[in-house]
Order: C-alpha cells, then structure tokens, then sequence
C-alpha cells in the first residue's frame, strides 16, 4: 500500500482506482437517482470530483511519462486513451501500470 504514495507510478495507480471508482459511482449510483427518482444532487457532487480525477489522471500520465521514459507510441497513448474509455483505468492500472510498480 505504501507504493501507491511513495512512487510516481504508484500515485498514478491510486488516481486511476480513484477516477474509475468514481465513474462507477456516478454512473451506477448517481445517474439513475437523477433519472428514476429526479434527485441530482448527487450527480452535482460526483460529477465535479470525477471530472477533476479525471484532469489529474491525464497529467499524472503524462508527468509519469516523462519520469520514466515512455515513447508515446508505445505506452503512453494506450494509458490516455483509457482514460476516457468508461472504466478503462482498471484494464490499463492492470495491463500495464502493475509492471512499472515493480
């Protein structure tokens, strides 16, 4: 656990849980309060959180990216790319951040 604040890695790790967590709460959760029960006020309050997860992901990916070296080509588009696929932080934390952590 410690890994996840003491490395660059680990913290991009952390956000990516943190910003898939909060995709999951707001659309599982949140949305369909707003739509079946027209109550909005959560999606008020994990809309905006979600959305800055989201903008500190993107730049901890790309100082991250930096900091080791990626080619673009090869690792760093594939973790933007999942950033704005819905829940695609948890294949890529995964697929290819797990093998930097070590």
């Amino acid at each position: 656990m410690k890994e996840y604040f003491t490395t660059g890695i680990g913290r991009l790790r952390f956000l990516a849980i943190l910003e898939g967590l909060s995709l999951v709460l707001l659309v599982c959760l949140a949305v369909p309060l707003k739509y079946l029960f027209d109550s909005p006020a959560l999606v008020k309050a994990i809309g905006p959180v979600h959305g800055a997860l989201f903008l500190l992901f993107v730049l901890a990916t790309l100082i991250v990216s930096f900091a080791y070296e990626w080619k673009f080509t090869k690792t760093t588009w594939k973790v933007l790319i999942a950033s704005i696929v819905p829940f695609g932080t948890f294949y890529i934390d995964h697929k290819i951040l797990r093998h930097y952590a070590h």
